[in-house]
C-alpha cells in the first residue's frame, strides 16, 4: 500500500498511562487553555459538587469524566472522547483508563488513534541505583501501543510542579522510557515535562521550566504527521458486505444492493470485483453514497455497491479487485490482549469476529506471554488471563479473507467472544497467515 502524507489533516490520539497520572486532567486543561470550552462548560465546572482541587481552582479532570462513578471515585472507567481544533488542524481525543480493571477499555480507544500521550506522575516514579522505576499499568500501555502501531508517542511527564520542575528527575524518566521503548519496538517517541494542574507546557511554554528548548505539548500534536494508510489503488480493494439490501424481488426494478464501508482501495463504477468466498466475478453498476450516486468511493467512505449481475452474496462476504489475489486463511498467527476475567481456555471455541465476518475459533496454541513487569516473554503457558498478552495461534472453521494488521489494521484485526457468556473476550492483531 502507498502511504499518503497529511501533515495537517484529523489527528486522532489518546491518553495512557497508570490511574492517577492525570490524563483527564491533562485534556481539561488542554481544551480550557486552547479556547475550546464553552461558557456553560464553565459555569458547570465552577459548580461542581465532586470537587477534588484545592480552594476556587477548576477540576479540569470533570471536562471528560462525565460518568457520576467516574465524579465520585476520582477515576476514569470509560472511553470518553473529546473533539476540538486550532488554526492548524483538528483533533479527536479518546481519554482512556488507567486502571488495570479497564485496559480493555484503553484498547478500544487505541484501536481508532493516530498517537498516544503517555503520562508519567513524576511523583510516583521511584529511583534505585540512579535507575527511575516506571509503573507495570505504564509498561503495559506502552506494549498496548507498540501492539496496535500507532505512529507516535508524546511521553507527557505530569506534576512536575509538585518535585520542584526538577530537570534531573525528567532527565531520569526520560532515560527510562527510552530503555522501554527500545525494548518494545516504540518507534517515534518525544519528551515533554509538564503540569497539567498549572498549565505548563500545556499550549504555552512554562517559565517555570527553562531548561526544557521544546515545544509544548498542543505544538507537538499540531506538528504530528500523519500517514493514512488507507490506499486508493484498485488493486488494494476490501469492501466487507455489512447488509444486503433488497426492495422487493416480486417487482421488475427489483434493487439489490450491497452495504458497507470500503476498509483498503477504491470501488467505481465499471470495475471487476471478485466476492468471497463464492469466488464469483462481477462488475460494479453503481456505486450509492449517502449524498447520492458517485462515480466511486475511497477507503473509510461507507456506501452502497450494485453489481451488474446476480451473485450469492451475504452478510461478512468481501469484494476484491478481480485482478488481486485474495489473502483467505484459515489459520492464523496473532497477538492478544485478553479482556475477560476467565482466562483463555484452548480447549473451547469461540467466535472470531473479524470486519462483518463470524466464524467459530479455536486457540490451536499459545506460544508466549508478556511479562509486563520484566517485558520478557513466558514460553509454556496455555493459557492467557487477564489483562495479558499473548501470542497464538488461530484455527477457523471456514476461511476469513484477512491482511496482516501491518498492512491494513480494518482488515488486520479482531474480537474474540465466548459463545456461551456472549462475552468479547479478547481483541487480537493478526501477524501471518496461511
Amino acid at each position: 500500500m502507498t502511504n499518503q502524507a497529511t501533515p495537517q489533516g484529523l489527528l486522532r490520539f489518546i491518553t495512557a498511562g497508570s490511574v492517577d497520572d492525570g490524563k483527564s486532567t491533562l485534556i481539561g486543561r488542554l481544551l480550557f487553555d486552547s479556547k475550546a470550552v464553552l461558557s456553560d462548560q464553565l459555569s458547570a465546572l465552577a459548580n461542581a459538587r465532586n470537587k477534588r482541587t484545592a480552594g476556587e481552582q477548576i477540576d479540569f479532570s470533570l471536562l471528560t469524566d462525565g460518568l457520576e462513578a467516574e465524579r465520585e471515585q476520582g477515576i476514569t472507567i470509560d472511553v470518553a472522547y473529546r473533539y476540538f481544533s486550532t488554526a492548524r488542524r483538528k483533533f479527536i481525543i479518546a481519554d482512556t483508563p488507567g486502571h488495570e480493571q479497564y485496559t480493555r477499555n484503553m484498547v478500544t480507544g487505541a484501536s481508532t488513534a493516530h498517537a498516544a500521550i503517555v503520562l508519567i506522575d513524576a511523583t510516583r516514579v521511584t529511583v534505585e541505583n540512579g535507575r527511575a522505576q516506571l509503573l507495570a499499568q505504564t509498561k503495559r500501555h506502552s506494549a498496548i501501543v507498540r501492539l496496535l502501531e500507532l505512529q507516535h508517542v508524546i511521553v507527557a511527564v505530569n506534576k512536575m510542579d509538585l518535585v520542584d520542575y526538577s530537570e534531573q528527575r525528567f532527565d531520569e524518566i526520560r532515560a527510562a522510557y527510552g530503555e522501554l521503548a527500545s525494548q518494545l519496538g516504540l518507534r517515534d517517541v518525544r519528551y515533554v515535562p509538564v503540569s497539567a494542574l498549572r498549565g505548563d507546557n500545556i499550549v504555552h511554554a512554562s517559565e517555570a521550566m527553562p531548561w526544557y528548548q521544546g515545544e509544548p505539548l498542543l505544538q507537538l500534536l499540531e506538528d504530528l504527521t500523519v500517514e493514512d494508510s488507507a490506499s486508493r489503488d484498485e488493486t488494494a480493494l476490501r469492501f466487507p458486505v455489512q447488509l444486503v439490501i433488497r426492495q422487493d424481488g416480486a417487482q421488475a426494478d427489483d434493487f439489490r444492493g450491497y452495504a458497507g464501508r470500503v476498509e483498503a482501495g477504491t470501488v467505481r463504477i465499471g470495475q471487476r470485483v471478485r466476492v468471497l468466498p463464492a469466488n464469483r466475478e462481477a462488475e460494479v453498476a453503481e456505486v450509492l453514497t449517502p449524498n447520492g450516486a458517485a462515480e466511486s468511493a475511497a477507503a473509510g467512505e461507507t456506501v452502497t455497491v450494485r453489481l451488474s449481475e446476480d451473485v450469492d452474496v451475504s452478510r461478512g462476504d468481501m469484494f476484491v479487485a478481480a485482478e488481486s489475489e485474495p489473502n483467505a486463511a484459515r489459520k492464523l498467527q496473532a497477538d492478544l490482549c485478553w479482556f475477560d476475567d476467565a482466562a483463555l481456555n484452548p480447549a473451547r471455541k469461540y467466535v472470531l469476529k473479524h470486519t462483518t465476518a463470524s466464524v467459530f475459533a479455536r486457540v490451536s496454541a499459545v506460544e508466549r506471554v508478556l511479562d509486563v513487569h520484566t517485558l520478557s516473554h513466558e514460553t509454556g503457558r496455555h493459557d492467557i488471563g487477564l489483562n495479558d498478552i499473548g501470542s497464538v495461534q488461530i484455527t477457523l472453521q471456514k476461511p476469513v479473507v484477512c491482511d496482516t494488521y501491518s498492512a491494513n489494521p480494518a482488515t488486520g484485526a479482531f474480537v474474540l467472544i465466548d459463545e456461551t457468556t456472549n462475552h468479547t473476550v479478547a481483541a487480537g492483531m493478526i501477524r501471518a497467515y496461511s
